[in-house]
């Protein structure tokens, strides 16, 4: 089957991104012809473009709003493919006002392409955007030095930011960074190898994306299976068949194992996987299975699936980081409902414990409120327990959605501490 990369692109305004994503669409056959008739129309209403070639960016910015403004403000997910991985791209905004656009980019990337214009070199806001990434512990950072064009291609200017670059994701807990010189606009080092960079000996931005490590380090966290639903078909042919059927959010789920449903604490042994191509032996993290077991749980939709040696934690009262989303401040006392996984529960903000200083990942003083784009600790109240675990820990059970118990709205994207 093939594999599947979860990306995001961020960095200052005017870098390039949607250029970049416009590129990648365009090199990768991933554009209908009624779409590229429509963006060379566009181009040329703008008087923009390459000789006959479309504005490519326009290829992502969708709202009438970017269009006009030339920057991007919503976040565009864009789906691509190439012989060997399929991808799913979210074009995030680039202005400090759309931080929150930026989370939700990040937030299920397995990898983050930072792009740094080449005239301007490494930025405040390329800074907050590796930030972003390291905080919500994006598996893999990739920097893409773009408009080398502009540059005359200078293997010194690309290096000089790159050392920077590398200065700043060591500062900020990420270890490994892949650099690449590219021009979006013209091509060069994206899909295809540029003759204008021979001192640049590293793969092409496509082919480190095709080759990136997928999913390791979910299947090597421990396992978690968040329930879904409880499937009872109460048939002729199914008279007694009881499955849990959830998504394995982490580690590897095999028959035979002892497993432990949090919080309300019933064990059991795995008897059997099924899915839609009949049964397994083994789920791996991302697949969708429908869990047997030996003894009939009262573990429903909310329910985790654990290890017995390797349990989330069950907690009635939460510590953790917020990125608020919402116009309206936070404030303590708020009245809230916390989903977490399949499970949702209501919550009461009782402290804000600081303000998080994107610059160095270290909390400030507690302030009286969290307004739009600010990240900040809370402690919440929860009225019932929830099983989970550490996002510095378990990236896909570390974290949560607080939600707006009057009309729904997201209000803020969690990290349990």
């Amino acid at each position: 089957m093939m594999s599947l990369l979860r990306l995001t692109t961020a960095g200052s305004v005017d870098d390039g991104k949607s250029t970049l994503v416009g590129r990648l669409l365009h090199d990768t056959s991933s554009i209908l012809a009624d779409q590229l008739d429509a963006v060379t129309r566009a181009t040329l209403e703008r008087g923009g473009g390459i000789g006959d070639e479309p504005d490519l960016a326009l290829f992502t910015d969708g709202l009438r709003a970017e269009r006009e403004q030339g920057i991007t403000i919503d976040v565009a997910y864009r789906y691509f493919a190439t012989p060997t991985r399929k991808f799913i791209l979210a074009d995030c905004p680039g202005h400090v006002q759309y931080t929150r656009n930026t989370v939700t980019g990040a937030s299920t990337a397995e990898l983050a392409v930072v792009l740094v214009d080449a005239r301007n070199g490494v930025l405040e806001q390329t800074r907050r955007h590796l930030a972003v990434a390291a905080f919500l512990r994006v598996p893999h950072v990739m920097l893409a030095v773009n408009k080398m064009d502009l540059v005359d291609f200078d293997e010194e200017t690309f290096r000089a930011i790159e050392e920077e670059f590398a200065t700043a994701a060591t500062s900020l807990g990420v270890d490994a960074v892949v650099s690449v010189p590219v021009s979006a606009r013209h091509g060069d080092n994206v899909a295809s190898r540029s003759e204008r960079t021979p001192w640049y000996t590293g793969l092409t931005l496509l082919e480190h994306l095709e080759t990136v490590p997928t999913g390791r380090d979910a299947v090597e966290e421990p396992m978690r299976f968040p329930v879904q639903l409880v499937i009872r078909p109460r048939t002729p042919e199914f008279p007694d068949y009881r499955g849990l059927a959830g998504r394995v959010a982490s580690g590897i789920l095999s028959v035979g194992d002892e497993v432990v449903a949090l919080p309300s604490g019933g064990r059991s042994t795995v008897t059997g996987i099924d899915t839609p191509d009949g049964p397994i032996e083994q789920a791996c993290a991302g697949e969708s299975v429908t869990v047997l077991l030996a003894d009939e749980l009262d573990a429903g939709r909310g329910e985790v699936l654990s290890r017995p040696d390797q349990p989330p934690r069950v907690v009635t009262e939460l510590d953790a980081d917020l990125c608020w989303l919402s116009d309206n401040p936070l404030t303590p006392g708020a009245r809230v409902l916390v989903k977490h996984g399949t499970r949702t529960v209501r919550a009461i903000v009782t402290e804000l414990t600081g303000t998080l200083e994107l610059d160095t990942l270290t909390h400030g003083e507690s302030p009286e409120t969290l307004s739009l784009n600010e990240i900040g600790g809370a402690r919440l109240r929860l009225a019932e327990p929830l099983a989970v675990d550490a996002y510095a820990t378990d990236r896909h059970t570390g974290g949560f959605l607080v939600i707006d118990a009057g009309n729904g709205d997201t209000l803020a994207a969690g990290l349990v501490a």
